[in-house]
């Protein structure tokens, strides 16, 4: 510095909010370079402004650009922007005063004791220069106004209380920052360590930024474009350079809104589902972004748990986000940002339900159940998650699926419930007991194939006001056979039931006659009215507690096994005991309920034994 120059005080609020960003606000202290980058690119902004309502511009012919020069011998870094430069007063005003209102906020909440205040200063050109002073030992700052007939100016300071300031005629227009690095620091003189943190933070910048002489940025930010101005190939391009993934992306979304929050968004789904491939739960790789520059990587805010398939950006330009830019603070507005994000993605998958089948169903097939738990754990779109929803029908061909709107479109006129049957494949789901009554009264019956289907039924509970019915729970009867000379009378089937009870015992919790059954003998449906079998199962896999099982047994009086047992029990009862057994091991079985197979073998071997005993003599 010369003779001329000017030494002064920082404001008193001003070396506050230094000691502050020095010693605790920032946890990375590579985010100095992208605050810095940030700054310069504002000033760029500004001046494209300027330049494009015709004022006058000194050095008009100059590019629009960010320059980072970086001397791991001297330990320093320089970062130099063309933007609007500074005068010597707002060198001042921005650098050595408290000069905006967020920031005498931001130290009141500091003042009263809270550790992590709320601040509304990005983009402020004062604020984020600051964080240099968290690796730096000197700061310069040279700066010459977009004005023809402003002289530039030189600013310099250690951070330790006061800054210098002298004029520098011969400055170019913008501002160039000259950092002296502290020894523990040296690092960010490192041109690979400023490389990879300009390509996380400030890749999409909308200048040129320069390290070194070379060009590091060259991906468009192509989330700010017109849809109509992104060709096919820079949607996979981008997709393969964010994503990681070097396949193409099943769907994208691309979309653009100014109400009620500015966003603009570009998210994909992945050709393939990690979680299912056995790899570590999937984590959102879905980035957020202020003005193009990364504010949190991986924002798990931006989405709920169950969308965390997604990978993308989201823009926005309405977030207050605090003076590090790394975390939000204001919830509710996040509330509202993964509300209007969620209920595009579930619009754009709705419409491809509609007008692209294909592409929907290998979207399905890959992560049907993020779906699932969406609709099972997310009220807020309960809806829409259960219109998404496909399952295979009694009423279809085997592979074909539905969607729970058109199951109601078919139902009858009377029908006030949609059932579901909770089965391991499409074939035993034809064959289960539960089943039989539906046939015979022509309902239709979904099919659950995946064990947490049952859960997700039990959770929504409802679907257009019809209650989502268990095929085991409901309360159905088929229409009595006209010929019932072989069937067992009401009196005689109630004597059958009170017998076979006091014979099983502990074994189960009931025995009734059975309204639902056609074909089959027998089936046990659990005594809990709010649990299935299908349920327990899953809950056993889950290592949940389900409660003790209990079975209530139902016999069929038209059957002729159950015929011809009531007669035995009177002619040979230990022989119809163990017909009985065998009978509720069976329904068991088809229950999916039997825990050792091994014991219902010896039973079977053993009645078989006593027949043949019994046909000998």
């Amino acid at each position: 510095m010369s003779q001329k120059t000017e030494k002064h005080t920082f404001q008193a609020e001003i070396q506050q909010l230094l000691d502050i960003v020095i010693h605790s606000l920032y946890t990375d202290k590579e985010i100095f370079i992208r605050e810095l980058i940030s700054n310069a690119a504002d000033a760029c902004e500004k001046l494209r402004f300027r330049q494009s309502a015709g004022e006058s511009i000194h050095e008009p012919e100059t590019d629009l650009k960010i320059s980072i020069a970086t001397d791991d011998q001297a330990n320093t870094i320089t970062i130099t922007d063309t933007g609007i430069g500074m005068t010597r007063d707002e060198l001042i005003e921005n650098l050595g005063t408290i000069a905006h209102s967020g920031s005498k906020a931001f130290l009141k909440q500091i003042s009263e004791g809270k550790e992590k205040p709320d601040a509304n200063l990005i983009g402020q050109f004062g604020v984020g220069f600051y964080s240099a002073f968290m690796v730096a030992s000197e700061v310069k700052v040279n700066s010459r106004s977009f004005q023809p007939d402003a002289p530039g100016h030189a600013w310099l300071s250690e951070g330790s209380g006061s800054y210098e300031i002298e004029e520098a005629a011969e400055s170019p227009r913008g501002t160039r920052i000259f950092i002296k690095l502290k020894e523990e620091d040296k690092d960010f003189a490192q041109s690979s360590r400023v490389e990879s943190i300009i390509k996380q933070y400030s890749n999409f910048v909308p200048f040129p930024i320069e390290l070194n002489g070379e060009v590091v940025n060259k991906m468009s930010a192509i989330w700010t474009r017109s849809k109509s101005d992104v060709k096919e190939e820079e949607y996979k391009e981008f997709y393969h350079y964010i994503g990681h993934d070097h396949e193409d992306p099943l769907t994208k979304l691309h979309f653009a809104v100014d109400a009620p929050l500015d966003i603009k968004s570009l998210l994909y789904v992945p050709a393939k589902n990690m979680e299912s491939m056995g790899l570590a739960r999937s984590e959102s790789e879905v980035h957020l972004y202020c003005r193009k520059v990364l504010i949190q990587s991986k924002a798990e805010q931006l989405f709920p748990e169950w969308c965390r398939f997604l990978k993308g950006v989201v823009d926005s330009e309405d977030l207050p986000l605090n003076i590090s830019r790394e975390s939000m603070q204001d919830s509710a507005l996040m509330q509202k940002l993964n509300k209007v994000l969620t209920s595009r993605f579930l619009k754009h998958l709705d419409s491809l339900a509609k007008k692209d089948e294909e592409t929907f169903y290998k979207i399905y097939d890959q992560y049907h159940r993020f779906l699932k738990e969406g609709a099972a754990t997310d009220f807020t779109h309960r809806e829409s998650l259960s219109g998404l929803l496909r399952f295979e029908s009694s009423a279809l061909d085997k592979g074909k699926r539905t969607s729970l709107k058109e199951y109601v479109e078919r139902m009858q006129e009377d029908q006030k419930e949609i059932y579901f049957l909770l089965s391991s494949s499409r074939e035993t789901a034809e064959q289960s007991p539960y089943l039989e009554v539906f046939k015979a009264r022509h309902l239709e019956v979904l099919f659950l194939f995946d064990p947490i289907d049952e859960i997700v039924m039990d959770h929504l509970g409802r679907f257009e006001e019809k209650a989502l019915t268990a095929a085991e729970k409901a309360d159905l009867a088929i229409e009595e056979a006209s010929d019932s000379s072989h069937s067992l009378s009401e009196k005689e089937a109630k004597a059958l039931a009170k017998w076979a009870k006091e014979k099983l015992g502990s074994k189960v919790e009931e025995v009734r006659t059975s309204t639902r059954l056609v074909e089959s003998p027998a089936v046990v449906v659990d005594h809990d009215k709010t649990m299935t079998a299908g349920m327990r199962r899953f809950m056993k896999s889950m290592n949940q507690e389900s409660g003790p099982m209990t079975l209530d047994l139902e016999l069929n009086p038209r059957h002729a096994m159950v015929v011809r047992l009531s007669e035995m029990k009177s002619q040979n009862e230990l022989l119809a005991t163990r017909v009985l057994e065998q009978l509720v091991d069976n329904a068991r079985l088809a229950a999916g309920v039997v825990e050792d197979p091994k014991t219902m073998v010896r039973q079977l071997n053993e009645l078989l034994e006593q027949v043949l005993k019994t046909q000998s003599s």
